[in-house]
C-alpha cells in the first residue's frame, strides 16, 4: 500500500504513451515553436510584474544590494534550468516538473508538485493580472479616462486604506497628507455601492484583461506565439531606453551604503526577487508544440534566463542610483516615478504604457502554462479526462484553458498583490527544489543517463557539500551569534517556527553531504536543491504556514479522488 504511493511511470512509457496519443485522430498539438520563439516566452514571463512594480519595494528592502540577490537568485534558477533541461531533453512531454517528478519520485510527489504548479502558473497569473489593471488605469488616467477607485482594487486592501485612514483622521492628520495608496483605497471604500451591506470593491479591469488573454490562447498555439514574440520585442525595447536614458541620470553616491539595512534588507526582498524569475520553467510546458523540444528547451531556458538576469541588474542599479532606496517604499510604478524625479514626464509615459505591454506578454505566457500541466496530469488519471480534452479545431487543451481563465480571473477581482506573491514564491520554489532532487535520483540510474540528449557537467560534489556544510556553521559562530540559545529558540520564543525550518534546512544540508560521499551525487542539481531550499527558508513563518496548508488540501484530494482513478492504479489492479 505505501509502495504504490510512490509508483512509477518509466521514460520508455511515458514516450510511449505519447505516441499513442498523437497517433489518435483529433489528440495531437500543433508543432511550431523554435529556439527563439521559447526564449521570448521565457523572456515574457520573467520580464513582468517585478520589474515594474515589485522592483521598487524590493529597492526600498535592500537598497543597490538587491541587483545582487538578482545575480543570486539567477544562479539557482540556472542550476535549476540545467535540471529542467536534462529532463525535458528525457521526456519531451507538456507536463513539465509534474512529469519529471512522476518519472523520479513517484506518483504522490508527482501529484503534489503539479498542484504547487497551480499556485505558480494560476495564481502568478493573479499578481501579473493586478499589476497590468493598476497601470492600464494609470494610463486611462492620462488620457483623461476616470475608472472609479471601487473598480480598480481588491476589497482587502481597500478595507485596510480605510480603517487606517480613519484611525489617522482622528489623531489630526490630514487627508492630502496621507499616501497616495491609502488616499485611493479610502475613496474606493467610501464610494463603492453596498450589497447587504457589503462595500463591492472588486478589480474589474484584473478580470477583464484575464478573459482576453484566456480566450486568445484558447484560439490557438501560433496566435499566441506570434502576438508574444511582438511584445516582448516592444518590451525589450522599453527597458533598453530606460537603462540607456536612465543611465545619464545615475549618482554612483545614491549607490553608498550599498546595502543600508544590512544583509537582513536584502533577504527581505527574497519573495519578490524570486517572483520575478518564476515562470520560467513554463517553456518546458510547450514540450508537445515545439519543433525539437530536446534541443530547443534547453537552450531556451538557459538564453531566457541569462537575458533576464542582466536587464534586471542593470535596471536596478538605474533605479537606486537616480532614486535614494529609502524614496521608493510603497512605489507601485518605480520606473515611471524615476523619470518623474528627474523631469522627463515623457518617458515616464512611455513607461507606463510599456509596462501594459509587459504584464500582457507575461500574463499570457502564464496562460498557456498552467492548461498543459493539467492536460497532462488528466492523461494520467490524476484529474477528470475533461482536462485533457483537445478542441478540433484549435488544437488547444480546451477545457484546461477555460479554468484557468476561471481560477485566475475570479481571485484577481478580489486578491491582495502583496499576499499572492509571497504564497506564489514559496510554492514555486518547491516545484524547483523536487525536479533538482528528481534530477539526483533519476542519475542514480546508469540506464536513465543514455536515454538523454541533455548532459548536466558532472562535477564530484563528494566533499563540497560537507566541506561548505562546516565553512557556513563556522562563519555562523564567529559571526557573534551564541549556539545556546539559537537551539533554544527551537522549543520557545516568537521566532520558534523560523529556527525550526532554518534547523530543517541544515538537517538536510547534512543529509545530502552525506549522500554526496556515499553515491557521488552530480554537484550541479545538489547545489539548486541547497540554494533554492535556502531560499525558501527565507519566507517566513506565516508563509510556510499557509504553504503546508495548501499542501494538506492537495493531498486530501489525492487520496479522495487521484490515487483511486489513476491509471498505473488500474494496471495494480489488473
Amino acid at each position: 500500500m505505501w509502495s504504490s504511493f510512490f509508483r512509477k511511470k518509466s521514460i520508455d512509457k511515458i514516450i510511449s504513451d505519447q505516441l499513442e496519443i498523437e497517433s489518435l485522430e483529433g489528440n495531437s498539438m500543433d508543432r511550431n515553436l523554435g529556439v527563439r520563439d521559447l526564449t521570448f516566452m521565457g523572456v515574457a514571463a520573467i520580464i513582468g510584474a517585478s520589474i515594474f512594480s515589485a522592483i521598487g519595494q524590493a529597492s526600498a528592502n535592500g537598497g543597490p544590494a538587491v541587483s545582487m540577490l538578482f545575480v543570486f537568485t539567477a544562479m539557482a534558477c540556472m542550476f535549476t534550468a540545467f535540471c529542467y533541461a536534462r529532463f525535458a531533453a528525457t521526456v519531451p512531454i507538456s507536463g513539465s516538473a509534474y512529469t519529471y517528478a512522476y518519472t523520479s519520485l513517484g506518483e504522490i510527489v508527482a501529484w503534489i508538485l503539479g498542484w504547487n504548479l497551480l499556485l505558480e502558473y494560476a495564481i502568478s497569473n493573479v499578481a501579473v493580472a493586478i499589476s497590468w489593471s493598476k497601470y492600464f488605469v494609470d494610463l486611462l488616467e492620462g488620457l483623461g479616462i476616470h475608472v472609479p477607485e471601487f473598480m480598480t482594487m481588491d476589497y482587502l486592501s481597500a478595507k485596510r486604506a480605510f480603517t487606517e485612514t480613519n484611525s489617522a483622521l482622528a489623531s489630526g492628520q490630514k487627508f492630502e497628507a496621507l499616501s497616495v495608496n491609502l488616499r485611493e483605497g479610502y475613496t474606493a471604500y467610501l464610494s463603492a455601492p453596498t450589497i447587504f451591506g457589503w462595500h463591492f470593491v472588486a478589480n474589474i479591469p484584473a478580470l477583464l484583461i484575464t478573459v482576453a488573454i484566456t480566450y486568445l490562447v484558447y484560439i490557438g498555439i501560433k496566435e499566441s506565439k506570434n502576438t508574444n514574440n511582438i511584445l516582448v520585442v516592444l518590451k525589450l525595447l522599453v527597458i533598453m531606453i530606460v537603462v540607456g536614458v536612465g543611465a545619464f541620470y545615475v549618482q554612483v553616491e545614491n549607490w553608498t551604503p550599498f546595502a543600508p539595512n544590512g544583509i537582513s534588507g536584502v533577504l527581505k526582498s527574497v519573495a519578490a526577487v524570486c517572483f520575478a524569475y518564476i515562470g520560467f520553467d513554463s517553456i518546458s510546458t510547450t514540450a508537445e508544440e515545439c519543433k525539437n523540444p530536446q534541443r530547443d528547451i534547453p537552450k531556451a531556458m538557459m538564453y531566457a534566463l541569462i537575458i533576464c538576469t542582466v536587464l534586471y541588474v542593470l535596471v536596478t542599479l538605474v533605479l537606486t542610483g537616480i532614486v535614494p532606496s529609502g524614496n521608493l517604499a510603497g512605489i507601485e510604478d518605480p520606473l515611471a516615478f524615476m523619470f518623474m524625479q528627474v523631469g522627463l514626464p515623457g518617458v515616464a509615459g512611455i513607461v507606463a504604457a510599456s509596462a501594459v505591454i509587459a504584464l500582457t506578454s507575461a500574463l499570457l505566457v502564464y496562460q498557456l502554462g498552467q492548461p498543459r500541466i493539467w492536460m497532462t496530469m488528466s492523461r494520467d488519471g490524476l484529474l477528470p479526462k475533461a482536462f485533457s480534452r483537445i478542441h478540433p479545431k484549435y488544437r488547444t487543451p480546451s477545457f484546461s484553458t477555460i479554468m484557468t481563465g476561471v481560477l485566475v480571473g475570479v481571485p484577481a477581482l478580489f486578491a491582495n498583490l502583496e499576499e499572492v506573491i509571497n504564497l506564489s514564491s514559496i510554492g514555486t520554489l518547491f516545484a524547483f527544489v523536487l525536479v533538482c532532487g528528481g534530477v539526483l535520483v533519476l542519475d542514480l540510474d546508469p540506464e536513465n543517463q543514455k536515454k538523454s540528449k541533455f548532459k548536466i557537467p558532472y562535477i564530484n560534489s563528494s566533499y563540497y557539500v560537507g566541506l561548505s556544510l562546516i565553512l557556513a556553521l563556522v562563519l555562523i559562530v564567529n559571526s557573534g551569534v551564541n549556539l545556546g540559545e539559537w537551539l533554544q529558540g527551537l522549543y520557545s520564543g516568537e521566532a520558534k517556527a523560523d529556527h525550526v525550518i532554518m534547523a530543517g534546512f541544515f538537517l538536510i544540508w547534512a543529509v545530502m553531504a552525506f549522500f554526496s560521499v556515499t553515491k557521488k551525487l552530480s554537484l550541479i542539481p545538489v547545489l539548486g536543491l541547497l540554494v533554492n531550499l535556502y531560499l525558501m527558508t527565507q519566507m517566513g513563518a506565516t508563509n510556510w504556514e499557509r504553504f503546508m496548508y495548501w499542501c494538506l488540501a492537495g493531498v486530501l484530494i489525492y487520496f479522495g479522488y487521484s490515487y483511486r482513478k489513476s491509471k498505473l492504479n488500474f494496471k495494480l489492479k489488473a
